[in-house]
């Protein structure tokens, strides 16, 4: 798929994050936002998967480790066919499989339930250490939010993936500034954040502007060529990205927004929609 393409799709990734926390009253827009070309390039350009078989032995593997940016996650799965996207509606809902966190037991194509920060990475590298002692050849991508980093289990697992010289895992950060407290640096810094992970052996590669799907699609293609290394892709993004009156702010972390936000939010998305058509 072209440049523009995933931009498209991007685009509708983001429609489907307003639509589900907006039909829940509940979620968390602001960090899905951010997440969604990340997400968009992992499920319709990077990955090995196939949502009709998706179980399949040499898949790879994603866990999303920031778990409460559900919204974003299955806005994505559903636009690449793993359910239809009008479920998204159902987000958070009593008898949904769409829970506010994802949970594999409810939904084929997630390969672990996470919501626990910290935990997911760990899981991301037992995952890789696998598929080193199967010999299978298949890739483990993570995704982390910066705030979560925060968390020591993130860097216990980090220590171990480095020392196991895990090259076939890739762990994304989405560095976006701001958790449900406020500005990262002003809670618990995480930074320098491309040297701690180089301190536990990793590759890093920085992305200046990790809403940029050119950025994210070279980052992926270096990470591909490293050997006898894990990999970190420290991704610079917006928080609320695609809306502007969400971007840039704490207080969408975890707040749905009402109809009438729905209904502004969504005609900036038609717009921009509209304008990439037009190219």
């Amino acid at each position: 798929m072209d440049i523009l393409e995933l931009k498209k799709v991007a685009n509708e990734v983001r429609k489907g994050i307003l639509t589900a926390t907006h039909s829940a009253k509940s979620g968390h827009p602001g960090g899905s936002l951010s997440s969604a070309d990340i997400f968009t390039y992992l499920y319709f350009e990077e990955m090995n998967i196939d949502p009709k078989n998706p179980k399949k032995d040499d898949r790879d593997r994603f866990v999303l480790s920031k778990g409460h940016t559900a919204p974003g996650y299955y806005s994505a799965m559903a636009h690449r066919g793993y359910f239809p996207v009008d479920e998204l509606k159902t987000l958070r809902k009593v008898g949904s499989h769409l829970q506010g966190h994802p949970c594999m037991q409810h939904i084929d194509g997630i390969d672990m339930s996470s919501g626990s920060l910290g935990q997911g990475i760990s899981s991301a590298v037992g995952m890789a250490i696998g598929g080193k002692m199967d010999n299978k050849d298949y890739r483990v991508y993570t995704l982390l939010g910066d705030g979560e980093i925060q968390e020591g289990q993130v860097w216990e697992a980090c220590m171990l993936a480095g020392h196991r010289k895990l090259d076939n895992l890739v762990v994304i950060v989405d560095n976006n500034g701001l958790q449900i407290d406020g500005n990262i640096e002003d809670v618990c810094s995480p930074y320098p954040i491309d040297k701690k992970f180089e301190a536990f052996n990793f590759y890093v590669i920085n992305v200046n502007d990790g809403n940029d799907m050119e950025q994210i699609k070279d980052a992926f293609e270096v990470a591909r060529k490293v050997k006898g290394k894990p990999v970190a892709i420290i991704a610079k993004t917006v928080k609320g990205k695609g809306v502007s009156f969400m971007e840039n702010k704490a207080s969408w972390h975890g707040v749905a927004p009402n109809d009438e936000e729905y209904k502004l939010a969504m005609e900036e998305l038609e717009k921009v929609g509209e304008t990439l058509c037009q190219k």
